[in-house]
């Protein structure tokens, strides 16, 4: 996908980030750098005095200047929070599809990268490029260059167990659980008709668990989809809630004969792998 020369672009998409962080964002561009990869930043990457780093349009026009720079190869989006489905509307999924450029995002970015599955459907990465010079930096720099400039999978192959079935296959879709319900009722929404869903969590116990799996319930994603990927459910594990996330799935979707799997390598965590949004996969026991 990428090699030594190649230009990225660098979004801020969801909350404009805090001048706190403008020495950890240093570290990874010059890491990015040192891979041998050009960097091309967007105008709005910090947050102002306010909540605000600029307008709606001025943020979404931004992110446009990067699809359409046609030196850029593919897009990194250094941002989460909760802020980013206030792009939707303003963005040009024409000019998206056509560029081919590969998105990559997590958390807040899952209101995004779904949406331009929907619109598109192109493949986008649920991964946060930070990770690339956390404290995992060693294997998260192996993990990128052996999938994202060799052509290999180590980012992307995760581990994993069945909770419910054997196995599944179909387009994955789905991210942060929270996130990706702010598409319900929007035409961002993905058709969840034979996808495997895949679904994370970084905050909130239980209760907020239970609510966001109602929440699918009644929109009827369980009826459609052909699977479901459970990643991290990082609070929930940290606090060792019960019932535990496992649990509580296999109480909101009844019907056995939709399987469900585990995954504790993608989520939230700095040492976290991709999924590919929009990609198929097929998984068995």
């Amino acid at each position: 996908m990428l090699k030594k020369g190649d230009y990225i672009g660098i979004s801020a998409c969801s909350d404009g980030r805090k001048e706190s962080e403008r020495k950890n964002i240093d570290e990874l561009y010059n890491v990015l750098k040192n891979m041998g990869l050009n960097i091309i930043t967007s105008k709005y990457i910090y947050a102002n005095n306010d909540t605000f780093s600029t307008s709606i349009k001025e943020k979404a026009n931004a992110l446009m200047e990067l699809y359409t720079d046609n030196r850029i190869k593919a897009i990194f989006d250094i941002s989460g929070g909760d802020m980013c489905n206030e792009l939707l509307d303003k963005l040009d999924y024409n000019i998206i599809k056509e560029s081919n450029k590969i998105f990559f995002g997590y958390s807040d970015l899952t209101a995004i990268i779904n949406a331009i599955y929907t619109k598109t459907g192109n493949i986008s990465y649920l991964y946060q490029i930070k990770n690339i010079a956390s404290e995992y930096s060693n294997e998260q720099q192996k993990r990128f260059i052996d999938t994202i400039m060799l052509g290999k999978n180590s980012l992307i192959n995760f581990d994993y167990s069945f909770i419910r079935g054997e196995s599944m296959s179909g387009i994955v879709v789905g991210g942060n659980i929270r996130c990706l319900l702010k598409l319900a009722g929007t035409e961002y929404m993905p058709d969840f008709s034979e996808k495997i869903l895949f679904l994370e969590s970084l905050g909130g116990g239980v209760e907020r668990a239970v609510a966001c799996l109602s929440q699918l319930r009644q929109l009827g994603v369980f009826n459609r989809i052909k699977g479901v990927i459970l990643g991290q459910f990082t609070y929930m594990t940290e606090n060792n809630c019960k019932p535990s996330i496992e649990e509580i799935i296999l109480r909101e979707i009844e019907n056995e004969d939709i399987p469900i799997v585990r995954t504790q390598e993608i989520g939230h965590s700095k040492d976290s792998k991709a999924i590919k949004i929009g990609s198929f996969y097929k998984l068995q026991k």
